[in-house]
């Protein structure tokens, strides 16, 4: 399935990954998650400044966080023609606040971009972590698909309970 992965990186902005490497870390999620219909993805890499002023804008939480989804439509929309593309939302990343948090995680900022990306791609799938029972579903299939990526290290299994509504992080 050919989907569309279009990365904008902000100016002054280097990202732990390389553009190539974002769009395959999507394609890989895309494909393991069964969409068969083409989807288009948005992965912005910004600052820490862009990132607070899209969270306080988007969730209404004036501070920075490592990654945002904001969901478009869904693969399974039945308002979407038969073969007609689905524009999944987009994904923003803070490279710098993600470097940070890695230190804190044990992780490289390399590894933490690729394991926030997935989660940020779960999200516009459906996946959500706002309980226990929804964060256990979500953490293991990140762990299923961070098996299927190039990493720097062996990543045991994350808990991304850190995730959830009203964290910092």
């Amino acid at each position: 399935m050919e989907h569309e992965v279009d990365v904008f990186v902000e100016e002054g902005v280097a990202c732990a990954v390389s553009e190539d490497e974002l769009t395959e870390v999507c394609e890989v999620v895309l494909t393991q998650e069964d969409v068969e219909r083409p989807c288009l993805v948005s992965v912005s890499v910004v600052t820490d400044a862009r990132m607070r002023e899209l969270n306080g804008e988007w969730r209404g939480q004036d501070r920075v966080t490592d990654v945002l989804s904001l969901e478009c439509e869904r693969p399974d929309d039945p308002d979407l023609a038969p073969g007609e593309p689905c524009e999944l939302g987009d994904i923003v990343l803070a490279p710098a606040y993600i470097a940070n948090q890695a230190q804190g995680f044990g992780t490289t900022p390399a590894d933490e971009t690729r394991l926030l990306l997935i989660h940020g791609l779960l999200h516009l799938l459906g996946y959500d972590h706002l309980d226990d029972e929804e964060a256990q579903e979500m953490e293991a299939r990140e762990d299923e698909l961070l098996d299927l990526v190039r990493t720097d290290a062996p990543i045991s299994h994350v808990t991304l309970t850190r995730h959830r509504e009203g964290d910092d992080a």
